[in-house]
């Protein structure tokens, strides 16, 4: 994930949850409640697009206990966030609480209003969202992960940070305990059960690949790519698979187009010759994925060697009347590809013969409650 610099809010924050330079959200400690220092949140940014409602602003906000989300719509750390979040919405709204998603773009195609609008409905996002295309919100709260929780109270004051996934139950009581103070009489019902199998006491989490970013500025700082070929920004690039795979890197055959944020695929062949590949270890692995020409793209996939068993298909893989599997990339956004009956190191190897199959990311999910 990306980091900014951060100011005041962010450092005092950061340090009061002894977090790590660069530690990835998901392992972040939670600090407790009392720990994090009571600064004014910054204001939000009434000039942008507002989705689900006109411009808020903190400082008529008060009164209210807010709640601000960063998400990004691609990012699968925010995506497993929204079932607490709308579930947060429905119960607390009459209660004096006010979630504000502000939309913070991770790649340029996600600034672009008809995404974010589009994806928030898809998700049944309904409390108010604000598209922070150029990351003004993000800087003003010195912001470093997708996604991030602050509660502030009913005098403006930042209360509570958390960044990454979890701590559900954590997160909703001090909702309802800031609640109180701005009500005492406030009648609350029962903290929300967990929502997934894998959020309950028992479930494993097995460590998993790290995200895999495939463009030149990413991919080229974090050394993910393995051809020797390397990156070539603005070039089209013909790079030969070595055959021999390791986990953690990426793998290119045939011809792509470099990009600071994405490799395309360039060229129309009579049979699936250009390919990604990876070797990785986890239950799920997801990708984000744009048809750059504006068309559906077809994306034929393979894990280890052969179609997706139907076992450990992703949502949004198909398979033909041949029995082989693919994926329709018609739109930008994160697609589910692997959900493995079994955790394991696997291979997943995308293939097209179409130009416009950009490819951003790989991202995996590791957590299941023990088989009995």
């Amino acid at each position: 994930m990306r980091t900014a610099r951060a100011p005041l809010l962010a450092v005092a924050l950061l340090a009061a949850a002894a977090l790590l330079p660069g530690a990835p959200a998901r392992s972040a400690q939670q600090p407790e409640p009392d720990a994090i220092p009571r600064i004014e949140a910054p204001e939000l940014e009434t000039s942008a697009k507002w989705l689900n409602s006109p411009p808020l602003r903190m400082e008529k906000l008060r009164g209210k206990v807010v709640l601000v989300d960063f998400w990004e719509y691609t990012c699968v750390n925010c995506i497993r966030t929204f079932p607490y979040l709308k579930a947060w919405h429905d119960k607390y709204k009459d209660k004096g609480l006010v979630i504000i998603g502000v939309h913070t773009p991770e790649f340029k195609f996600a600034r672009e209003e008809a995404n974010v609008t589009r994806s928030a409905k898809q998700f049944g996002l309904e409390y108010p969202i604000l598209i922070d295309s150029d990351m003004a919100v993000w800087r003003a709260y010195g912001n470093r992960y997708w996604p991030a929780k602050y509660l502030i109270d009913a005098q403006g004051l930042v209360r509570y940070f958390h960044p990454g996934e979890g701590a559900y139950e954590a997160t909703e009581a001090k909702i309802q305990a800031l609640l109180r103070e701005a009500n005492p009489r406030v009648v609350l019902p029962a903290i929300t059960p967990p929502l997934r199998g894998t959020d309950k006491p028992g479930a494993v989490c097995y460590p998993v690949t790290p995200e895999l970013y495939l463009g030149a500025e990413r991919g080229g700082h974090e050394g993910t790519l393995a051809n020797r070929e390397g990156y070539q920004v603005g070039k089209v690039v013909t790079y030969k698979d070595p055959g021999r795979w390791e986990d953690g890197l990426v793998y290119v055959n045939g011809e792509w187009k470099n990009t600071p944020e994405a490799l395309i695929s360039v060229r129309s062949s009579p049979s699936p010759r250009d390919h990604i590949a990876i070797k990785y270890h986890a239950l799920e692995v997801n990708s984000v994925l744009k048809p750059e020409e504006g068309k559906p793209v077809k994306v034929w996939v393979y894990h280890d060697g052969r179609p997706v068993a139907f076992k450990d298909k992703g949502a949004d893989i198909r398979h033909d009347a041949q029995g082989r599997s693919y994926m329709l990339v018609d739109e930008p956004r994160m697609y589910h590809i692997i959900k493995n009956a079994q955790y394991g190191q696997r291979t997943l190897r995308l293939a097209t013969a179409e130009p416009g199959m950009g490819i951003y990311s790989f991202t995996f999910v590791s957590c299941e409650l023990p088989k009995r």
